[in-house]
């Protein structure tokens, strides 16, 4: 029997020394990362607009991605990604959209952005991968996703 039990909190500090961002931080940079590909670059009250926090929450952040070299900031400037905040960001877009298919796959609307964002800051790479999977081979047998839908109506 696996005797390797951890809290979700155990789990996350054996996590934490490979961690080079905390889980807000990697909010931030998926939102920046969003804003810049829709204008080429971000703003701070656009970024605290749509993340619903204050301008001044969005600063400290913001001055905090500039110190790990994920984006170039000035004070009262745009926000633009360094190559290495573009990769991590778009690892992050990526790992959202695989996660927000997978529950919409299994039929969750009306929390799906919730339940992908709880999700996605504690997911090993192993099992992402292993979704992405999942999630192509439905999109390639439809039939199969449809039967899951069927069963699912049934035994609710």
């Amino acid at each position: 029997m696996n005797r390797d039990f951890y809290t979700v909190r155990g789990y996350q500090m054996l996590n934490a020394d490979k961690q080079l961002l905390t889980s807000s931080m990697e909010d931030y940079l998926e939102m920046v990362c969003r804003l810049c590909a829709e204008e080429g670059y971000a703003r701070i009250n656009r970024l605290a607009e749509n993340l619903h926090v204050r301008p001044s929450s969005a600063t400290k952040v913001v001055q905090r991605l500039a110190l790990c070299g994920m984006i170039d900031y000035q004070r009262y400037g745009i926000i633009r990604l360094t190559e290495k905040g573009r990769g991590v960001g778009e690892f992050l877009l990526h790992r959202h959209r695989v996660l927000e298919t997978f529950l919409k796959n299994l039929g969750i609307d009306e929390t799906r952005l919730k339940d992908t964002e709880m999700i996605e800051h504690d997911i090993s790479i192993n099992a992402l991968q292993n979704i992405e999977s999942l999630n192509a081979f439905l999109a390639k047998n439809p039939e199969v996703l449809r039967q899951y839908q069927a069963f699912k109506e049934k035994s609710q």
